[in-house]
């Protein structure tokens, strides 16, 4: 344990900086690159505990590129003053389609087609490709976190995903087309 903490100081000390500033020049903001520095140290600390880390430099930087990778293929959050722009009067306002009321009876019935469609399409995938869908797109949880949890190969898991991503696509594209 000791020499664990020691091997995580002596990452921080030697290569937080740097590791920092590597992950900020391929991120939007501050925050998402702290985020993304966090979950490379907190890997760090679980993979120090059962097994070494022969080339440190090289593992974290590879481990924060796929970090920053994972960050960017997630569909981020916009925030709504990003969707708004200014009229002649200088005053805010917000895209129609942002404002339609989800109380519409045609919206409602649109929605739930939808939904009935999609969780059908879902529910024809083998049992571990749906996991690894639901896992990590309605879940959030990254690939890498599956195959930990699975105990998987993570390039079986993400050969899972991609099939269930092309075979949703499928089933789902007359929907699109309609739409």
């Amino acid at each position: 344990m000791a020499q664990q903490q020691q091997s995580i100081s002596y990452a921080v000390q030697n290569y937080g900086k740097r590791l920092f500033s590597f992950i900020r020049n391929r991120v939007k903001s501050d925050e998402d690159a702290e985020d993304i520095l966090q979950d490379v140290w907190y890997q760090l600390s679980t993979i120090i505990e059962t097994e070494p880390v022969g080339q440190l430099s090289a593992w974290l930087y590879r481990v924060s590129r796929n970090k920053i990778v994972d960050k960017k293929r997630k569909k981020g959050t916009v925030a709504l003053e990003d969707l708004a722009y200014e009229d002649d009067e200088g005053e805010l306002v917000l895209p129609e389609g942002l404002l339609i009321d989800g109380s519409d009876p045609l919206t409602v019935m649109e929605r739930a087609y939808f939904q009935e469609v999609f969780f059908s399409a879902l529910q024809e995938l083998p049992e571990k490709q749906r996991d690894v869908f639901v896992w990590n797109e309605l879940e959030d949880m990254t690939l890498q976190q599956i195959a930990d949890n699975t105990g998987e190969n993570i390039k079986t898991i993400i050969s899972r995903k991609r099939y269930a991503v092309a075979h949703l696509r499928e089933k789902l594209q007359n929907l699109y087309d309609e739409f």
